[in-house]
């Protein structure tokens, strides 16, 4: 595993890494830097055969800020990454660069496993925009959350037009962006956009309970339900039933399924080997 500048990442003995965004100071903003890191460890870390579920958190009072304003006035642009996106078929040098750095965050969306997002204190325009990238999110009760960038006139374009929709509903988006709302916990809880809230100090120990929980479910049926409810959002029902049935065959024919009926027979917790 490489050594990073603006994150951490470590794991632990339930099959749980834990993915840290480390620029406190500074409110996790994210910096060029910040998004290159990203993009990096996402190719590391994606289709980690070990890894059966991962926590995103910020150190320090905040999950993130939103965007370093140092990205407008350094003169560095998302070229800055330079890295071309994957696949690089856009003939507008800009479009090319905002899917560069979109990749910072859509690996979270297309990792074998589930992601987690843990947020306290802010989640502004990027920040929010990382969070929804990930399958859950746990607010803590002080958070408060947006999109911004209307303030500066631009839009949200690392995802948040995309997915927030399938979170929210579309006419909720619409006016969470025009308006440039920030909203507080309760209300991100009413409408949906964030599954569970915890007191400050019950962060981490909360979004440890609920990814330990995860990482002991049979691997290959969680991989395949991500998958499958991934595809509600974007198949008709007649087609995600196939994905649904492509993924049951899987776990039907595995070693995880022997296991848990074995298990279950012997009155024993289920081991599980992800084969």
């Amino acid at each position: 595993m490489s050594s990073w500048n603006t994150i951490e990442f470590s794991t632990d003995d339930a099959h749980v890494g834990w993915l840290r965004l480390n620029r406190p100071d500074k409110l996790n903003a994210f910096s060029i830097e910040m998004w290159r890191e990203m993009r990096a460890i996402g190719k590391e870390l994606r289709d980690d055969p070990d890894l059966r579920a991962l926590v995103v958190i910020g150190n320090g009072r905040a999950f993130s800020s939103g965007i370093d304003t140092s990205v407008f006035t350094g003169g560095g642009g998302a070229d800055a990454l330079d890295e071309p996106a994957e696949p690089d078929t856009h003939k507008d040098p800009t479009v090319s660069n905002i899917l560069r750095v979109q990749e910072s965050y859509t690996w979270l969306e297309q990792a074998r496993y589930p992601t987690i997002a843990a947020v306290r204190g802010y989640a502004y325009g990027a920040g929010l925009q990382l969070a929804l990238a990930c399958d859950i999110r746990v607010f803590t009760r002080n958070t408060k959350v947006g999109l911004l960038e209307h303030k500066y006139g631009i839009l949200p374009d690392l995802g948040g037009t995309q997915r927030l929709p399938r979170v929210v509903g579309a006419a909720k988006a619409k006016e969470l962006i025009w308006t440039a709302a920030r909203i507080d916990a309760e209300e991100s809880y009413r409408i949906g956009l964030c599954e569970r809230l915890v007191a400050d100090d019950e962060l981490e120990a909360n979004v440890t309970e609920l990814a330990t929980t995860i990482a002991r479910q049979p691997p290959l049926a969680v991989q395949g339900a991500k998958r499958a409810v991934d595809a509600a959002t974007r198949l008709p029902v007649a087609e995600g039933l196939v994905v649904e049935a492509e993924n049951q065959a899987v776990c039907l024919q595995s070693d995880d399924m022997r296991e848990a009926i074995t298990a279950f027979v012997e009155n024993r917790e289920p081991k599980y080997s992800g084969k």
